[in-house]
């Protein structure tokens, strides 16, 4: 089953988590995942959406869901150490307790995907929102057509999940395939920018989905390669990042001209935000 959207009925009130497991997965990025502190009902949601992480005394912020929807008894968040609450986060040992608020956000559209080809394509951190896509895909395997995961890194020290990856490659039934800007000696593997793997992935353009997710410059050449391969732009989705505070739509911080991040987003049809994506500072 897929699900819709899922919103906690009291949104701007947290609940209290505990940290049940802790993986350093690079030497900023940090995942975590959570168990509910006081047995509480749990958080179902959707591949692509985000809770907000609260930090008691210090703040909270928008972190992707990268864990598996159909076991939502793991909450799994991948953070980096960037900021304040972001640093303060990754500081946290297992038993620890934070708060989270959510989920929040729009989802990638796997109903639509269903029988059709499934290229997903992440740049970096951009993975983390895409995880939750491949371990839905790799438990419904049978739903989809090929499905093809393009992931590019800055070096082969810095490539995320690289147990999922390596497991993810030994399936017969997906493709995929990881590229590095900068290879180092004992690197056997594609050295490039991520959107050149695109003309030499295998899909069928008119019966393909595509979910993008990475930096903004990374995206812009992403959807122009998808577009000169012949996908439709309506088919095309991207998972955007702003400056969230409340999660619903209300203080205003995360809005991309007409479009509210939080909850518009996080994932949105190109189609939708195609002017704005190639214009600076937006």
């Amino acid at each position: 089953m897929i699900l819709t959207d899922k919103i906690d009925p009291i949104p701007m009130l947290p609940r209290w988590y505990r940290i049940r497991r802790r993986q350093d997965e690079l030497p900023n990025i940090v995942t975590f995942e959570l168990e509910e502190a006081d047995n509480s009902n749990r958080l179902l949601f959707s591949c692509g959406q985000f809770n907000m992480l609260y930090v008691f005394g210090v703040g909270e912020i928008p972190i992707s869901i990268s864990g598996d929807p159909d076991h939502p008894e793991q909450m799994v968040h991948t953070i980096r150490a960037v900021g304040n609450v972001s640093n303060a986060l990754c500081g946290m040992q297992p038993g620890a307790v934070l708060g989270v608020r959510g989920p929040f956000g729009r989802p990638w559209p796997l109903d639509q995907a269903e029988g059709k080809d499934l290229l997903l394509i992440a740049g970096g951190l951009g993975l983390a929102p895409l995880r939750s896509v491949m371990h839905y895909v790799s438990a419904h395997r049978q739903n989809f057509g090929r499905v093809t995961l393009l992931y590019g890194a800055r070096t082969p020290e810095d490539i995320l999940y690289r147990v999922d990856c390596e497991r993810w490659r030994a399936r017969l039934d997906l493709d995929v395939v990881v590229t590095v800007d900068r290879a180092s000696e004992r690197w056997r593997g594609s050295v490039g920018v991520v959107p050149k793997l695109i003309g030499r992935a295998f899909f069928e353009p008119l019966n393909t989905l595509a979910f993008v997710c990475g930096p903004e410059i990374m995206m812009r050449f992403v959807v122009n390669e998808l577009e000169r391969c012949g996908v439709p732009c309506e088919q095309i989705y991207i998972s955007m990042e702003r400056n969230m505070k409340c999660a619903i739509g209300h203080c205003g911080h995360c809005q991309y001209g007409p479009t509210f991040v939080c909850k518009d987003g996080p994932v949105l049809s190109y189609i939708r935000v195609r002017d704005l994506l190639f214009k600076r500072e937006i």
